[in-house]
């Protein structure tokens, strides 16, 4: 099969119509699965609801979604436990959930910002708190700053130059250095640190926002077009010690919960004995075709969408915290799921890995599926040409759509290899827009999922939708997207 097989319905020099009949035709089949549950909101489906829940609330991972709703979804369609994958683990929110309800689980996560979070909540249900309350008592009552040791200078990525106040920077350095050269329990060291790693947007002049870091007007970095003011920036030693006071206070007065981790583990290394789950740092394009299929009773996940949102920019300065260089950091980006506009097309290696697999024509078969779901190709061809007219505001946007899909078939696929008959995938996505061009994502892999032996049981859709960006209602007029929580059931086996 030629390798570029898969771009030969944009090979066309027919006259363009822009058409949405093939949306039209998916909207019409999946119109009585598309429901409003008005249990869900925004708060619930997104990081929102975990602000005031203990162990969840220590770090802003914003992409995350709800414990709650994990919780919400195991019980209404599988309350008996049984081992449940998210394979876009984030921080962990659907692996915590749902082994406090006695499941076992595997987490896939390919960013190292939330395998830290993973491992570090998982360190602190089993630490001393008495020891560890012990140490922040002996932190405020020395001087920091007698404690810095150049060998633990903040390793800047090119992103995150001039991120916090000379001050800040040092202060942070010198918390590091006593961790390391006076700490000598490890866990509580990792615990420490994780505090730091918590507050570093807190006390930086930057705001995630989305594509790209935002740098507040009083940094030393270009400012836009806008000066943009980001609030009160916490000194160092304020910050630590609210989040070390936050962290201790959750350990203390969660008892049952303590008492649950303490004498079941809940993740350990997959090198250890008596494994009760599993946490893989990888993209899950690779781990997923590893695991055994018909092993895995319910999926819950939320993959990147398709928005362009780079999270090795977002989590820029956590990278940095972590030891990542730039060059680690371009490979990172390049290795998770295609949703941004630089990500370079996958075909050729998961071809190459799926041949070594002896699985090509598994591989044939999910590129298959890809060239022939229609309403994609249709939106292809439509933004293709929005590209020669210029009407694209990036022109490697059609690229990232092709891509985003292209390896969610791969996902897809294998999410359905692996389910059991009866089993479950819950998954939360938006919809997206380009130039005008509504991209029904939870339709496209809706169709993708009942090729692949998935039956749609529900589209579940928010109260309120997502609504355009600003560029995008100044050309496009305001109009909502829907968002959405997807549920599939696995009718038949896998062929």
């Amino acid at each position: 099969m030629p390798k570029d097989s898969n771009l030969s319905l944009l090979d066309t020099d027919a006259l363009f119509v822009p058409s949405a009949v093939e949306r039209i035709i998916l909207y019409k089949k999946f119109q009585s699965k598309i429901i409003h549950n008005s249990y869900l909101d925004r708060t619930l489906v997104s990081f929102q609801a975990n602000k005031q829940s203990p162990f969840s609330s220590w770090f802003k991972y914003r992409e995350g979604f709800s414990e709650r709703l994990v919780t919400y979804l195991l019980q209404k369609f599988q309350p008996q436990p049984g081992i449940m994958l998210d394979p876009f683990s984030g921080s962990g929110a659907s692996l915590f959930a749902a082994n406090s309800l006695s499941w076992q689980t595997i987490g896939i996560e390919v960013l190292p910002v939330g395998i830290f979070a993973t491992k570090a909540r998982i360190l602190a249900h089993k630490i001393d708190v008495n020891a560890l309350k012990n140490i922040i008592l002996q932190l405020k009552q020395i001087n920091l700053l007698d404690y810095y040791d150049e060998n633990y200078k903040f390793k800047h990525l090119k992103i995150t130059q001039g991120a916090f106040s000379p001050e800040n920077e040092k202060k942070l350095v010198s918390y590091i250095s006593f961790c390391y050269n006076n700490i000598l329990e490890e866990d509580i060291r990792n615990i420490l640190l994780y505090a730091a790693f918590c507050i570093l947007e807190d006390i930086s002049y930057t705001r995630k926002d989305g594509q790209y870091l935002r740098w507040d007007n009083r940094s030393s970095r270009s400012q836009g077009k806008t000066q943009f003011n980001k609030g009160k920036i916490l000194n160092f030693e304020d910050a630590i010690y609210q989040k070390l006071k936050q962290i201790s206070s959750d350990l203390v007065s969660d008892s049952i919960q303590l008492g649950l981790f303490d004498e079941q583990p809940v993740y350990q290394s997959k090198n250890c004995e008596n494994i009760k789950s599993h946490l893989y740092q990888s993209s899950c394009l690779e781990t997923l075709p590893t695991l055994p299929e018909n092993s895995i009773d319910f999926v819950m996940t939320s993959p990147p969408y398709a928005n362009r949102y780079d999270y090795t920019r977002t989590y820029a300065l956590e990278l940095a915290f972590l030891g990542c260089g730039d060059e680690e950091v371009k490979h990172l980006r390049q290795t998770m799921l295609s949703c941004t506009v630089e990500n370079h097309e996958k075909r050729d290696y998961l071809e190459n890995y799926y041949t070594n697999l002896k699985r090509y024509q598994d591989f044939l078969k999910i590129e298959t599926t890809f060239q022939n779901q229609a309403a994609l190709q249709e939106i292809l061809i439509i933004l293709e040409n929005y590209k020669k007219e210029g009407k694209l505001n990036n022109k490697n946007i059609v690229k990232m759509v092709r891509n985003y899909f292209y390896e969610m078939c791969f996902v897809i696929y294998e999410l359905a290899r692996v389910l059991k008959v009866g089993g479950i995938v819950a998954m939360i996505n938006d919809n997206v827009r380009y130039a005008g061009e509504e991209i029904p994502v939870d339709l496209i892999l809706s169709d993708i999922a009942e090729k692949f032996g998935l039956q749609t049981q529900y589209i579940w859709t928010l109260g309120r939708g997502k609504g355009n960006s600003s560029q995008q209602m100044g050309n496009h007029g305001r109009s909502e997207l829907r968002k959405c929580v997807y549920i599939w059931e696995k009718q038949v086996p896998c062929s």
